[in-house]
């Protein structure tokens, strides 16, 4: 498949309501916050999994498509069908790649082809079967909350027992976290030449969108309530290296509280977006 000829930035605007976006293990499972700003925040580590998992679901089965890092995958294991498929010997001991640079280059090679993950996201493969390292045109930052969040504590109860002599015992209780509402914005950035290197093609650039539209709709749970992509806002570049900064693109989306909406935002609609005039040499496409 032919890699991308154009530099892409994109903006994803993406709510909660009465759940946890991205629980943070150090702090109990509470929402992610900003502790100076109150800001909320989701790791860019939680929206690639969502995109992996989506992926999976989608292309199962298909060739090029399985997924690198998924839940109870042995990556040594993963690494050596990559050297099976040269017959190829890994060095197991050194940890190294093979000696030829031809031979090293079809390990990392067949690896990029076969996973949507590396190709897109890059990965470290450096481990007792060492397949090399690749760095992924597709990137993400930090999504962040349009306004500050409040992280409520809810009490749960648990009505059934795990053992029988616990029958006359009290209602097991339980805690979850959970954030009223909140709007969030995460930013990506995808490469063109980096793309070249793993063969990040059109196709796989489709599959990304569609994964950033849906990756909530199979992703319910009761912790994460109701998540929704709302806007998808993508900037096309003409060249190849980009004719705009990334951050100046960015400026050009306009949040602001709408008309007549008073009070905590409890819904999307409490909000309208705007976006600017591109400059030259870019193109803005609402996906969603």
């Amino acid at each position: 498949m032919t890699a991308i000829a154009n530099r892409y930035e994109f903006a994803l605007l993406f709510d909660v309501q009465n759940g946890n976006p991205n629980g943070d293990p150090d702090a109990g499972n509470t929402p992610r916050v900003d502790p100076e700003t109150g800001h909320g925040l989701v790791t860019d580590v939680c929206l690639k999994r969502k995109i992996r998992n989506h992926v999976a679901l989608a292309k199962e089965g298909a060739e090029g498509f399985n997924i690198y890092v998924q839940e109870k995958a042995v990556l040594n294991r993963t690494n050596e069908m990559a050297y099976k498929a040269f017959d190829l010997t890994p060095d197991t001991k050194g940890k190294k790649l093979p000696k030829k640079l031809e031979d090293a280059q079809k390990v990392t090679g067949w690896m990029c082809a076969n996973f949507y993950d590396i190709r897109s996201f890059g990965a470290v493969m450096t481990t007792e079967i060492n397949c090399g390292q690749v760095r992924g045109p597709v990137q993400l930052a930090f999504a962040t909350s349009v306004d500050p969040i409040l992280s409520q504590e809810v009490s749960i109860t648990r009505m059934a027992v795990t053992n029988e002599k616990d029958l006359e015992k009290e209602r097991t209780m339980g805690r979850k976290h959970v954030v009223p509402y909140g709007l969030y914005v995460a930013h990506g950035f995808i490469s063109a030449p980096l793309a070249e290197k793993t063969g990040f093609s059109d196709e796989d650039l489709d599959l990304l969108w569609n994964a950033l539209i849906n990756m909530f709709e199979h992703d319910r749970s009761a912790a994460r309530g109701m998540m929704s992509s709302q806007k998808l806002f993508v900037f096309k570049h003409q060249d190849k290296l980009g004719n705009a900064p990334a951050h100046k693109l960015f400026d050009l989306i306009d949040i602001k509280r709408a008309a007549g909406s008073e009070g905590p935002a409890r819904s999307f609609k409490d909000y309208t977006v705007t976006v600017g005039q591109a400059p030259a040499g870019v193109e803005i496409i609402e996906k969603l």
